[in-house]
């Protein structure tokens, strides 16, 4: 469908202009992350450097997904706009529980989620936003499939928002504050990040898929290798992968902690664009196409322009499964086998799952389904529960009419809603025994522990849909489809055939009935409503301002050991039912962190009762109290999910500062946004000095500026103390979120004063 277009040839015009501007302050060729990022620059008189400074942008668009939508939209009331200063939409694909099948899903989500559905709808077509029903699709196939543009930036409540990237745009996940800022006409802040090359050499064939490419970068660069740096792919094998398998390859750039990743434009992305109903939005791009690509000095000569390179021939590249508890757990699959047996990880395969935002497009089904069909050849079905999930209603009614769908359903596969379903642990899992050590394999693009069922047992794996469903066919681990063979029903051995798949429908994409609903033509008519006794929704009362004293007496509500995710601070699974009220969603504060004094989860001392309780009780009761907490943990803390919930949940329960080794890039800005104070260790091994019953005191909040340490002082139950640097990386504009209590609150009170000026006027 062809949106905005009148929007998208304005952005196009201004691009232009304002790379020629840039290109005289730089003097130097550019990389494609320059280019699109340097234009959408709210200030372009001055160039931000890379790792170093904060720089403030105007991107052109906001997606939210229905669970933080809630909290986001929540905030946007608040801020007092009438409209959204930018193209924003709003999709409903999260609170979907994956059980029978599509269409009794999709009813029991209808009858559950009424109320939050219904204000999600009446909120958008009050404000100006886009509303995409339940059952439309996944938020990221929608955005590629309608929205995402070369050369356009987007900021979206989800950190595979960078799904993007696949049509060459700078699309970047953020928490909801930062949403609220643009929608209000605000400029969005973020550090300049550094650049990863990535050259890509060769050409995929045979069994290997885009979504190799990152399952082996993710175990070259680890889950926090590419913190505050966007990797920027280059090379002539970019041009053999379709657009929807660089956008496969750009979901999963979240994973290993990306600020996003992009593809320079090409023929896939024009044919992408002309086939999904936007021929006028191709030809732009193919006349702005020399913007759109790194400059050629930069192919030629990468090192002088990227801060780290890295090479992968495609030509031979194996596939990989990846897993389980870490998506950098990387192995190629000729090593699978060997790590099972080594690992003792359960080889039998109990359920396979082909689909989520990351490989759901009509080229993963096709391929797949391609596996689908031999076994119908050979009278074989999966031996293992197969789920399979279309990425939107387009690709679904496509896929259907195409004669896709029904392979895999002659197999016995389950066709699932248009939704997330159990890549976020939305997912009512029958087991014979919970307590049996279980493996599932899937093409989803996260593997935490508890991630997909709630179920520490589960060791869940990733890898590309025709690999999936191949060893479905098998119902083992152990089974290599490159060289393994099968058994039909009559005895006789077989081994499969290389998938083949078809990058673009030949009848093109079917697009009626979508499930989009515009914003209201007169706003005035719209009435949104909270019921005070709502179970699922709250209105927000603002959070107290700094009142310019040091932190002191900051009890020690947990020091987390080891990996500590988003969901790890706040559980998605049932616990999405409350993402749009904050105090209800609260009791699941860090339920999921290992305590490193007992080495158990949801157990820490209360210092009031001399007991151990729930994280979220004893955070309630120091609140009650009038206590104040803080929270330790180690590297990489929050990483994963952009949930702004994380962040906004121990605010709510009176955490003042977290203090960790190192901090995943969009929750550090998170706890930024609602006012908390966002601490590193100057020395991490100061970490093991914190006990179980300290008092803590931050101290020279008098002098907190950019750059400036600041002190920890640790005061023990023994009557003794000792203090310790500390790092920070607030810019000044977020120094003044922490002074007015959150940065909603300075946008409020911006607001007010813009007000007072008009009445003044």
């Amino acid at each position: 469908m062809l949106f905005d277009l009148e929007y998208i040839q304005k952005t196009y015009q201004e691009y232009k202009k304002d790379l020629e501007t840039i290109r005289k302050k730089v003097d130097r060729p550019l990389t494609l992350t320059e280019k699109l990022l340097f234009a959408h620059l709210a200030d372009k008189k001055n160039i931000p450097s890379r790792g170093t400074d904060y720089a403030h942008f105007h991107p052109d668009r906001v997606a939210m997904q229905d669970a933080t939508a809630q909290m986001a939209l929540m905030q946007f009331i608040n801020a007092g706009r009438e409209q959204t200063a930018v193209p924003t939409t709003v999709h409903c694909d999260h609170l979907i529980q994956a059980a029978m099948g599509a269409d009794p899903d999709l009813k029991e989500a209808l009858k559950q989620n009424n109320e939050v559905y219904h204000f999600l709808k009446s909120v958008s077509r009050k404000y100006g936003i886009g509303f995409w029903e339940p059952g439309a699709g996944i938020i990221h196939q929608i955005v590629l499939e309608n929205y995402a543009f070369p050369g356009g930036m987007l900021i979206g409540t989800d950190s595979h928002t960078v799904n993007a990237g696949g049509l060459a745009m700078m699309a970047i996940g953020v928490g909801g504050a930062d949403a609220v800022d643009v929608m209000a006409g605000m400029p969005w802040e973020l550090k300049m990040p550094k650049l990863i090359g990535v050259k890509l050499t060769g050409k995929l064939s045979g069994w290997t898929a885009p979504k190799d490419v990152i399952l082996k970068l993710a175990g070259i660069l680890t889950v926090k290798g590419a913190t505050n740096a966007v990797v920027e792919y280059f090379g002539p094998g970019t041009a053999s992968i379709s657009c929807t398998g660089k956008g496969t390859i750009c979901n999963m750039g979240a994973e290993i902690g990306a600020t996003t990743s992009v593809f320079p434009y090409d023929d896939s992305m024009y044919h992408y664009l002309e086939k999904t109903g936007r021929k006028p939005v191709a030809e732009l791009a193919n006349e702005h196409r020399a913007e759109l690509v790194q400059d050629d000095e930069v192919w030629d000569d990468p090192e002088k322009y990227y801060d780290q390179i890295i090479e992968i021939n495609l030509s031979e590249l194996e596939p990989h499964i990846n897993g389980p508890y870490s998506p950098d757990a990387a192995m190629p699959i000729s090593e699978v086998a060997g790590m099972v047996r080594k690992n003792q990880y359960p080889a039998e395969l109990d359920a396979a799952m082909v689909g989520s935002c990351t490989n759901s497009s009509y080229e993963d089904l096709t391929r797949a389904a391609s596996i689908a069909q031999q076994a119908i050849d050979h009278n074989v079905s999966a031996k293992t529960e197969l789920m399979i999930t279309p990425g939107s209603e387009q690709i679904k009614k496509t896929s259907e009419r195409d004669g896709v769908l029904q392979k895999f359903k002659q197999i016995n596969g389950t066709i699932m809603a248009n939704a997330c379903g159990p890549c976020i642990g939305q997912w009512r899992r029958q087991m014979d025994n919970p307590d049996r050590k279980n493996s599932i394999l899937n093409s989803y693009n996260r593997n935490f522990a508890k991630r997909n069922d709630g179920n520490p047992n589960t060791h869940s794996f990733v890898a590309s849909p025709e690999i999936v469903t191949a060893i479905s066919l098998a119902g083992t681990l152990t089974f290599n489809p490159l060289k393994d063979e099968l058994e039909d029903g009559k005895g006789n051995r077989f081994k499969l055939k290389e998938p083949r798949g078809v990058e673009l429908p030949e009848k093109g994409y079917l697009q009626d009935d979508t499930g989009y609903i515009p914003p209201a033509e007169d706003p005035e008519e719209i009435d949104v409503e909270v019921k005070p006794d709502s179970q699922r929704l709250q209105l927000l009362e603002p959070f107290d301002a700094w009142n310019g004293n040091d932190l002191l007496n900051l009890q020690l509500l947990i020091k987390v050991k080891g990996k500590c995710t988003t969901d790890h601070i706040s559980m998605a699974g049932p616990w999405l039912r409350y993402r749009g009220h904050l105090d209800n969603i609260s009791d699941n504060l860090l339920m999921g962190a290992e305590n490193s004094f007992n080495g158990k989860t949801n157990a820490v001392l209360n210092k009031l009762t001399g007991e151990y309780d729930k994280v979220s009780s004893v955070a309630r009761q120091y609140k009650e109290k009038g206590l104040q907490s803080i929270i330790v943990g180690e590297e990489n803390y929050g990483e994963g999910s952009s949930r702004e919930h994380a962040a906004m949940e121990p605010r709510h329960l009176g955490v003042r500062a977290v203090l960790v080794k190192s901090f995943a890039r969009i929750h550090e800005t998170n706890l930024k946004k609602q006012g908390v104070l966002a601490l590193t260790f100057a020395d991490k091994q100061d970490y093991g000095r914190i006990r179980e019953d300290d008092a803590v005191d931050v101290l020279g909040l008098d002098g907190f500026v950019p750059g400036a340490q600041l002190t920890v002082r640790l005061n023990h139950s023994d009557g003794t103390s000792e203090k310790f640097p500390v790092n920070q990386s607030y810019s000044r504009q977020q120094i003044e979120w922490f002074k007015a209590g959150s940065a909603l609150n300075l946008i409020a009170e911006q607001q007010k004063e813009e007000d007072k000026q008009k009445e003044r006027r």
